[in-house]
């Protein structure tokens, strides 16, 4: 961690971003929703979603490109599927809104899926597809994002790093949880790295000649004016799979954009047409899968558990001491973070220290 880093609290965290929603205008029950999904990331060592991303929202709704009253309209529905218009609400709210009727519907008729237009960031992916885990069924999100990937082959930011979760039950303490962009990278991780004035690993990113940079503050200046682009699963061109990480992030904005009738592409990239600031009207794609329609839930976790605990049981490389599955890092990370609080480093802490100020909070005694 970066020198003059402190760690908070995970409750009083919790309520102070809660509290910062409240006095931006986001309803009671939102707030807190929001204030759990940020929270979550967080817990779970997603430092790129979670507080640090706190004061993107106050931007946002100081803009007015982001609603903080969250106004749900249902344009279609059938008994399995719904299409949700967000109007360019609180996209945590909306995305938990979305997967909880997924879940119903799934509980109801085994499969249950939504598409959502006219979003925002909905924080960490993974948080949606545990809502279903929690209820025995299988958990699987997605959305598109600001143009920030290039296509293999290509230079100009055309995706968004278009992430994929799929969570399902199991018989251990902690679920099996695949989220994951489909780039080989994400901004949050490069705003990270900005904050501990650290340079970008070579490999991330290319400019305009296909070259790799690096230089941090250059890169999060410029992917948003089409300067640099971040790369695929996988990197530059096909030898070690790009292409495969580019049509992920494809199938990604079918799903979020297609189904719901969404922008997509530059569509969500949060400028019109002359460079100014509007609403990102992201899209998303929600679905359930009701386990018990399938097999018992008892039996579906042990074969689960029992597939991962011989995954991590084979043999590990040289100088290897552990083989993991997804989300057990994370669970572990979870209760290292209870114990010892949240990390908020040095430039965070200014972040966090302005929105106190603005926002009336000096009830919070913040050691910063």
């Amino acid at each position: 961690m970066s020198e003059g880093t402190v760690y908070l609290s995970v409750d009083i965290l919790e309520r102070f971003m809660q509290d910062v929603f409240l006095r931006l205008g986001v309803p009671e029950a939102d707030a807190a929703v929001c204030a759990e999904v940020l929270i979550t990331s967080d817990l779970r060592g997603i430092e790129s979603h979670g507080v640090g991303r706190l004061k993107m929202y106050y931007d946002r709704i100081k803009q007015g490109i982001l609603s903080p009253v969250t106004r749900i309209e249902v344009v279609r529905e059938t008994p399995i599927t719904a299409v949700f218009d967000g109007h360019n609400g609180m996209g945590h709210v909306i995305g938990y809104r979305a997967m909880e009727t997924a879940i119903g519907k799934a509980k109801e008729h085994g499969l249950g899926a939504v598409a959502v237009r006219n979003s925002s960031h909905f924080g960490i992916d993974g948080y949606y597809a545990l809502m279903a885990v929690k209820e025995g069924q299988i958990g699987l999100s997605f959305t598109n994002a600001r143009p920030s990937v290039a296509p293999t082959f290509g230079v100009a930011p055309m995706l968004g790093t278009n992430p994929i979760a799929f969570g399902a039950p199991t018989d251990e303490e902690f679920p099996f949880l695949y989220d994951a962009a489909t780039s080989i990278t994400q901004r949050g991780k490069i705003e990270v790295l900005a904050r501990a004035e650290k340079e970008t690993p070579a490999g991330w990113v290319i400019d305009r000649d296909g070259n790799l940079v690096t230089d941090t503050g250059a890169i999060l200046a410029g992917i948003p004016k089409g300067l640099f682009a971040l790369l695929p699963l996988g990197g530059i061109g096909e030898t070690f799979g790009g292409h495969k990480g580019y049509d992920l992030a494809v199938m990604v904005e079918i799903l979020s954009a297609a189904l719901a009738g969404a922008a997509f592409l530059d569509g969500v990239s949060g400028f019109d047409e002359d460079g100014n600031p509007r609403p990102h009207r992201l899209g998303h794609f929600f679905m359930a899968i009701d386990i018990e329609h399938f097999i018992p839930l008892s039996e579906f976790k042990r074969t689960v558990g029992e597939i991962l605990r011989r995954l991590r049981g084979s043999e590990k490389a040289p100088g290897q001491a552990r083989i993991y599955t997804a989300g057990e890092k994370e669970w572990e990370r979870e209760k290292q973070v209870r114990a010892e609080g949240v990390p908020i480093d040095p430039n965070l802490q200014k972040d966090l220290a302005v929105l106190r100020e603005d926002l009336g909070l000096a009830e919070y005694d913040l050691p910063f």
